[in-house]
């Protein structure tokens, strides 16, 4: 089966969530409902040298969907096999099955379902399977005015761009299996539960 993986240049991302807005509009999600999320991690600190005391700011974007993982907690936990992978290996959610438990948004590491009040029932990121399906890229990657996300099969993606899938705060990708690759921020290194904090605001369609 294939398996396909997003890649996310968070060293070049502005933050202007531009793909937010894309995945949105591509797929006409109501207010609240963000398939695609752009997160904003700032923080710092000080350091003492030569007894000087000079503070140590850092501030860095990450943009968050489904990772389709090769691990995906959501199908395992979904109680009616709601959750499934399509022939083109691409995990969806079947309408005709999904009672709106939300247990899938409960184990998921990426908070990629997200849950619609007015169908009661889950929703997530389809990886714009249309469009994939078409041999293009899903609609946030080709927004994205810095170019700092791309996407295409995993072989093909970990050969361009590695394999690192790790950076604060997202969890160790041991656990799903994400299908992400990042290359962080130069200041996310400094950054950890104690002196981050990490803002999501939604786009102006929903404000």
């Amino acid at each position: 089966m294939k398996m396909y993986a997003f890649y996310i240049n968070s060293s070049v991302c502005s933050g202007c969530k531009t793909c937010q807005v894309a995945c949105k509009d591509k797929n006409d999600l109501k207010p609240g409902i963000n398939w695609r999320r752009v997160y904003d991690i700032q923080g710092g600190g000080y350091k003492s040298e030569n007894g000087i005391i000079t503070s140590v700011p850092f501030a860095y974007n990450l943009s968050l969907s489904c990772f389709n993982c090769d691990n995906p907690r959501c199908m395992a936990a979904c109680p009616t096999k709601a959750i499934y992978e399509n022939e083109n290996g691409i995990i969806l959610i079947d309408h005709d099955l999904c009672m709106g438990c939300r247990y899938c948004e409960w184990v998921c590491p990426y908070g990629a379902p997200q849950f619609d009040p007015d169908i009661k029932m889950m929703t997530k990121c389809n990886l714009c399977e249309d469009y994939v399906s078409a041999g293009r890229k899903p609609s946030c990657v080709d927004a994205c005015p810095m170019r700092a996300l791309d996407f295409g099969p995993a072989e093909e993606m970990k050969s361009r761009y590695g394999s690192t899938a790790q950076v604060f705060p997202l969890p160790d990708p041991a656990i799903s299996g994400p299908g992400m690759i990042i290359n962080p921020h130069k200041n996310s290194s400094g950054a950890n539960s104690e002196n981050a904090v990490i803002n999501f605001k939604e786009d102006q369609q929903d404000e």
